[in-house]
């Protein structure tokens, strides 16, 4: 995985349909992640943002590797040992 020059966005969820699968690592709505209530997603591409990130309404600040990963590990977008049925 070439993190050095990868970026990542949140925006809402209801922005999905707006982005252009074809400039982003994601390849359909449905391999972006979301936050466990459903209402933030992540994408992320490589260099510049992309025209379809760049006029996202509700995008988050970009976002390098340890910064998303950090976001990542906490409690709106990983469930808790006790959240989870084993």
């Amino acid at each position: 995985m070439h993190t050095e020059n990868r970026h990542y966005i949140i925006f809402e969820a209801s922005e999905i349909n707006t982005i252009d699968f074809s400039q982003v690592v994601e390849d359909s709505a449905l391999t972006v992640r979301r936050n466990l209530a459903g209402t933030h997603a992540l994408v992320k591409y490589d260099g510049e943002a992309p025209s379809s990130i760049v006029s996202l309404t509700t995008k988050s600040q970009e976002y390098e590797y340890s910064e998303i990963m950090d976001l990542l590990s906490g409690d709106e977008w990983t469930p808790s040992e006790d959240d989870l049925d084993i």
